[in-house]
């Protein structure tokens, strides 16, 4: 089980690389894009009114104290407006192929400050993370393998109260049959290998 954590306050873009986008994700909704919220403020949903999520109340913002969302328009407040009843709590659940290898992947920041907290829990994955600023976006990205046919991928606030945890670009893929990109310099490599190749092809044949 691998784990990596990039952080940027430049924006999403730079950071958007180092997931696995080339792969349909299996979360519905990651993004937050499919509930309407007009630019510069947010609104507070039942879970039950945003596509693919289940458990407390969703709050989705939209360009809202200047911050911008990490990838798209919308992002959310795991700790959302209204009333809740213990922990505030989302969770999506997926079919998955039994000791089959996936990757997560999620964008988080915080909202006023480090004491902001939560969990991220899915099949053999469990992971708290307390280090995320409101100065900027923090990258999530870890596998985990599927001990079961249907996984439930969970988030889960370890603050009381309805202000923090930002959350976006919730993603998890499949890695089977994903080939590792060539970096530039392994790419040079075969260059330089494909035409010492050619060239001793061209004297054998003189």
């Amino acid at each position: 089980m691998s784990f990596a954590l990039v952080r940027t306050v430049v924006g999403a873009a730079v950071l958007a690389v180092a997931s696995f986008s080339s792969q349909a994700s299996l979360i519905v909704n990651g993004d937050f894009e499919l509930n309407t919220v007009n630019p510069n403020s947010w609104t507070w949903l039942a879970s039950s009114q945003v596509a693919g999520w289940q458990g407390s109340n969703i709050e989705i913002w939209n360009s809202m104290n200047g911050v911008q969302a990490a990838s798209g328009n919308n992002f959310i407040e795991l700790n959302a407006h209204g009333s809740n009843q213990g922990a505030w709590s989302i969770f999506q659940s997926f079919a998955t192929d039994i000791g089959q290898s996936y990757e997560l992947s999620f964008f988080y920041r915080a909202r006023n400050g480090s004491n902001e907290q939560f969990n991220v829990t899915v099949a053999n994955l469990s992971q708290t993370l307390n280090d995320h600023t409101n100065q900027g976006w923090s990258f999530f990205n870890s596998s985990f393998v599927a001990t079961d046919s249907n996984t439930t991928l969970r988030f889960t606030s370890h603050n009381s109260g309805t202000i923090g945890n930002f959350l976006d670009g919730v993603s998890v893929v499949s890695r089977q049959g994903v080939a590792a990109v060539p970096a530039p310099a392994t790419l040079g490599v075969m260059a330089l290998g494909l035409v010492l190749l050619g060239a001793a092809r061209r004297m054998r044949s003189r």
